[in-house]
């Protein structure tokens, strides 16, 4: 649910009654992971999706069902032969989807809703099985704040919630997790659905080119917060990169020396000159960040290789530098080596393996695994 919050914040905001479908679990094959949302309104206004188009038209239904007696409702879908057509998956998967009115728990969900859409991290823990009355129960979690509701199971219960709450904060995770009612970490009857919420992660793009500008353009299409820095104040402006987030002109290694990064954060270096890359990538190979990309030929790679050694980075650290960035795809074009760049991204983020799904074996929807706690 937490995915839709700008739109449903503004839904609330202009007092429409609202249903909201949540994918729960997946099992096999499926487009979209737990988290993803649907909503309707009693108007019959729709946002989001949980399947791709597989079982929209079911939820649909159910959602309208839900907005007419108030009841929350957990329903699978699943393949089968003789529905694949009609509300099953065609894909083969299995989805376990919670319908919910938000007004049952408005107070709570819409605490949720509003700190999802300002940007805040936010976790929310729902019971989405278990007795009777403890289901559709919610807890709100945040990092710096005490929790807020309870689950209806004791303090302990909360406790427990609480902790996983924020492990998925901090792994930037949506999923369910299986807990006994007394709040031990063991399969017990109870299945929490933790959804997190977080800032959209970080793109920092090095160097003010052409190509920079086709790569903005795709970190934005991907959710990316973009940050384009260089050191040269003629090339690195606003109406060059109007589709980036920040605009910075200074010297690379010195902004990222001082900027945030995390585990989420990707670097690009396009800057391709040896005066800017050596001190950038000293710094960027140090960070936490998921990705550290730098663009150039493969003598260039060679060259920066041999600079960042005498520089004092070992091998555990240079093999983390992706280069020459992107994969493979032929491209020549700004947008086409964006795209290249961006792919690479991807698969590095999802652990994909870059090659093409004709003939391939692997899965094609990797969706993480629910887990005990």
């Amino acid at each position: 649910m937490l995915d839709l919050a700008p739109q449903l914040t503004a839904w609330l905001d202009e007092g429409r009654e609202v249903a909201v479908a949540t994918v729960v679990s997946v099992g096999g094959s499926a487009p979209r992971g737990p988290g993803a949302a649907l909503a309707v309104d009693r108007g019959g206004s729709v946002i989001g999706s949980v399947s791709g188009g597989c079982v929209e038209g079911a939820v649909y239904a159910l959602c309208e069902q839900v907005l007419a007696d108030g009841e929350s409702v957990l329903e699978q879908f699943g393949y089968s032969d003789e529905d694949a057509f009609a509300t099953g998956l065609t894909c083969g998967g299995v989805l376990d989807v919670l319908v919910t009115p938000v007004a049952a728990a408005a107070p709570l969900l819409r605490s949720a809703l509003d700190r999802a859409a300002a940007g805040v991290p936010v976790a929310l823990v729902r019971v989405v099985r278990g007795p009777a009355r403890l289901l559709g129960r919610a807890l709100l979690v945040t990092p710096d704040e005490d929790p807020e509701g309870t689950l209806g199971g004791g303090a302990a219960l909360d406790r427990t919630a609480a902790a996983e709450a924020l492990a998925a904060l901090d792994a930037g995770r949506t999923g369910t997790v299986e807990v006994s009612e007394d709040g031990s970490r063991c399969p017990g009857g109870v299945t929490l659905l933790v959804e997190s919420s977080l800032p959209p992660p970080r793109m920092i793009v090095f160097g003010a080119v052409d190509f920079t500008a086709a790569l903005v353009r795709v970190g934005k299409f991907l959710g990316y917060h973009v940050t384009v820095c260089d050191a040269r104040p003629v090339f690195a402006t606003r109406a060059r990169f109007p589709d980036a987030d920040e605009v910075v002109v200074d010297w690379p290694h010195r902004y990222l020396r001082t900027t945030r990064t995390d585990a989420r954060t990707v670097l690009c270096v396009l800057t391709h000159d040896a005066r800017f890359d050596v001190p950038l990538l000293e710094v960027a190979l140090r960070t936490p960040a998921a990705f550290v990309g730098a663009m150039g030929s493969r003598r260039t790679h060679l060259d920066r290789d041999r600079r960042l050694r005498e520089v004092g980075l070992e091998d555990v650290e240079l093999a983390r530098l992706r280069s020459p960035i992107g994969l493979d795809l032929g491209g020549l074009t700004p947008e086409e080596t964006a795209l290249s760049i961006a792919a690479e991204i991807v698969a590095t983020r999802r652990g994909g393996t870059g090659v093409p799904l004709t003939g391939a074996v692997t899965p094609i929807h990797r969706v993480p695994v629910s887990r005990t706690a």
